[in-house]
């Protein structure tokens, strides 16, 4: 593509990730000239698929929470329809909430969608929740309820009307999910169903925050789960569209290696690897604050607040997918789920320690595509991927010589515990496999140690905290903000759309007020 490499744009955005396309949508439709900036060839970071043979494999999607219906949209498919990119997406429903399987406690719960569906399993399951899960899910409405209206105004929030409408929300939100849970008297084996999604946010349940999962939950249960028939990386070339047809301009295989600054440490551009310089004074950067602070801005301009920012947080967890192309379909394997959690323990404390070393860590979290739409493969065959996260970076202990023989064992450990807890066999019917690591991850996105999931979302680092810093966090370098998994909504899919939208819309306001 011809490059304008003289132009100046009003702002750029390094990464067209899912932060970074969302970014950049915004900042056009608020009238501002835009360059999005992809070291790749195609955009969609982790939201991409790929072939092997005859299949094609979503590199990482298991479903977009919080989409909803046309008659009854959520948030994201809210957000997707304002950015113009909704009638782009051919979408299909997932199936069911979730299937959990656990070694230690022989759970096989499948949950259904819809409060009262959900309530009614639960009961199924454990005949004395439905008060306790009952009021869950009130205060989960709650939550969502206060959220909205603290998204109405900015963050803005009067503490008065806060607490006088929303004083549940108030009380909760400095306790974890276990806590709550425990102090709504749940009986012990609903909060370890209720609890299966922990993994999604990566923090174990005496760490997480409650205001952080009632949020994913309920929106979740309410909204159900969506994905795009032609995998996530139909998103991505929806949102490539709209850039275009909006004026704004992309550059792939442009890898942005520094961001330039004047003497008194205003943003003035950026250099690509290749020398060239593209002039701006905002950038919105779809990366981690650790590349940004500490390899991209010039060393001039790095405080030791920025320093001390970065470092004072904990990477969350570092990725490993297998991917599996079977010559057998779904029925004919007895493979009856769309998403199943699998747990050595439903403890999820004992469980996020087991995860922190290689050899102990049998977690995953697996899905058949082809359970949610049946045509995704070839006649007679069926898809499966297969994620778990290490939530330190043991994998960092692999040694070049152990690399492929690792990834190997992990495969084969997966497989064998699909295997084991399903009764279904698979292995004989594999016609393509593929693994991709944490060094996979980090070469393929930048993401130190293969972090898939940013930042941990833990305890003073919590959704909630980030959102009330976002001015904060602004001010560590004027005309800088950041979007996607590192960013204040942390990680995920939903959260890295929204992420972008705000960061968007705020450097608009930013080129508004210094009168651009």
């Amino acid at each position: 593509m011809e490059r304008e490499a003289c132009k100046k744009y009003d702002a750029v955005v390094i990464g067209a990730g899912n932060g970074g396309l969302a970014a950049a949508i915004r900042i056009l439709q608020g009238g501002y000239s835009c360059l999005l900036l992809e070291k790749h060839n195609l955009p969609g970071g982790f939201a991409t698929s790929f072939k092997r043979g005859r299949f094609e494999f979503e590199a990482s999607l298991h479903e977009l929470n919080d989409y909803g219906s046309k008659e009854d949209p959520g948030d994201i498919r809210t957000l997707f329809r304002s950015l113009g990119v909704e009638d782009m997406i051919d979408w299909v429903r997932i199936p069911e909430a979730y299937h959990l399987i656990t070694t230690d406690k022989k759970y096989d719960c499948v949950m259904p969608f819809g409060v009262d569906a959900f309530i009614e399993k639960m009961v199924e399951y454990c005949p004395d929740s439905r008060k306790s899960i009952t009021e869950f899910f009130e205060l989960c409405e709650e939550v969502r309820d206060a959220q909205t209206y603290s998204n109405s105004v900015n963050g803005k929030t009067d503490s008065d009307y806060m607490k006088k409408t929303f004083p549940n929300f108030v009380k909760a939100g400095s306790y974890s999910v276990n806590e709550v849970l425990d102090a709504l008297k749940m009986p012990k084996k609903a909060q370890d169903i209720l609890n299966a999604y922990w993994c999604y946010l990566g923090v174990d349940c005496d760490r997480m925050s409650f205001l952080h999962y009632g949020s994913m939950v309920i929106r979740y249960i309410t909204k159900e789960a969506w994905m795009p028939k032609m995998r996530s990386h139909e998103i991505s070339l929806a949102f490539d569209t709209k850039i275009r047809e909006l004026g704004g301009d992309i550059w792939y295989c442009s890898e942005a290696d520094k961001i330039l600054t004047d003497k008194e440490n205003h943003i003035t551009g950026v250099r690509l690897t290749d020398g060239t310089v593209i002039e701006t004074g905002h950038i919105v950067a779809n990366c981690s604050p650790h590349l940004v602070f500490g390899k991209m801005l010039e060393d001039k301009s790095v405080t030791e607040k920025m320093i001390r920012a970065v470092n004072a947080r904990k990477f969350s967890g570092r990725g490993l997918t297998l991917f599996l192309g079977l010559n057998k379909s779904a029925e004919e394997l007895g493979i009856e789920s769309h998403n199943y959690f699998i747990y050595d323990t439903a403890d999820s404390v004992k469980q996020y320690d087991m995860m922190k070393k290689v050899r102990t860590n049998h977690v995953q979290a697996t899905v058949c595509l082809n359970n949610a739409y049946k045509e995704c493969s070839p006649p007679g065959t069926c898809m499966m991927y297969f994620t778990t996260m290490f939530m330190s970076d043991d994998w960092g202990n692999v040694t070049d010589e152990e690399y492929f023989k690792m990834k190997d064992k992990v495969a084969d450990d997966m497989i064998r515990v699909f295997e084991r807890e399903t009764g279904c066999k698979i292995r004989d019917s594999i016609e393509e496999i593929c693994v991709a690591s944490p060094t996979t991850y980090a070469r393929y996105c930048g993401h130190p140690q293969g972090v898939i999931y940013g930042y941990e979302a833990a305890e003073w680092d919590s959704l909630m905290p980030r959102m009330m810093m976002i001015q904060e966090d602004a001010e560590l370098f004027k005309g800088l903000r950041f979007a996607g998994g590192y960013a204040m909504r942390s990680s995920g899919y939903s959260s890295a759309y929204v992420s972008g939208d705000l960061s968007g819309r705020q450097t608009v306001g930013d080129l508004k007020r210094e009168g651009r």
